[in-house]
Formats: structure tokens, sequence, C-alpha cells
């Protein structure tokens, strides 16, 4: 039996976190929610995560100050980062990457397409559903 992958949702809006969380779990991953950077990072730390999706706009921080943290904790930094996010603007997507974000994907979002994508890059990390 092969070990399910372990997702880790930040996304400030509770609807959009829980139907993320919800099409995770759908396609055989184990999926936890955080809504502001503070829960995101306390998560992040105390979990094992196979891949973590940041919004930009949160409480506390903006994703990209998370996935910026994410990648200098030397625990955390090989962990996949996704931006699932409402701005679908290059500047952005360029942020994203030059800080160690595998991709970018822009709500709305269709729902195949979310799950492939992410499911994706779980595989590439070596975790298999």
């Amino acid at each position: 039996m092969s070990e399910k992958a372990n997702i880790l949702v930040v996304e400030d809006d509770s609807s959009v976190a829980t139907m993320m969380a919800d099409l995770l779990t759908n396609n055989g991953c184990n999926a936890q929610t955080a809504w502001d950077a503070e829960n995101a990072m306390r998560l992040a730390h105390d979990g094992d995560f196979s891949l973590i999706t940041l919004d930009i706009d949160l409480p506390g921080a903006n994703g990209f100050e998370i996935c910026r943290r994410l990648k200098e904790d030397p625990r955390l930094c090989h962990t996949p980062v996704v931006f699932v996010t409402g701005r679908p603007h290059e500047e952005d997507q360029q942020r994203a990457r030059g800080l160690g974000a595998v991709d970018y994907i822009t709500k709305p979002f269709d729902a195949l397409n979310f799950a492939s994508r992410i499911l994706s890059h779980v595989k590439a990390g070596g975790i298999s559903n």
C-alpha cells in the first residue's frame, strides 16, 4: 500500500479552502487547512507535508513572505510550494517562481486541472497516491 500525500492548503477563504481540501481528499490525499500566516507556519513546522499550497493575500503575512520563510528553513526548503491565487499577473507568477514555487494556479480554476497539477508535483516528489 502506498503512502498518502499530506498537503497543507493555506487559504483565507474558508469555502475555497474546504473545496480544495475536498478535491485533494477525493484524489487520495490527506489535506489540512490553515487560514493565516501564523497557522500556516505552525502547521508546516509541526507536520510532514508532501506539498503546500499558498494563497497570496492572507492575514498576518502574504504568501510570498510565507514561501520565503519556508524556503529558508532547512527542514522545509525541499517541500514543493504551489501558489493558488486570484492574482493572474505575470509579475506575481515570476516572483513566486523566483521564491522557489513549483507552480502557480489562478482562481477560479478547473477542479480536474487543479487536482492533476497538484498530484503531478506530489508524484514528482516521490509520493504516489
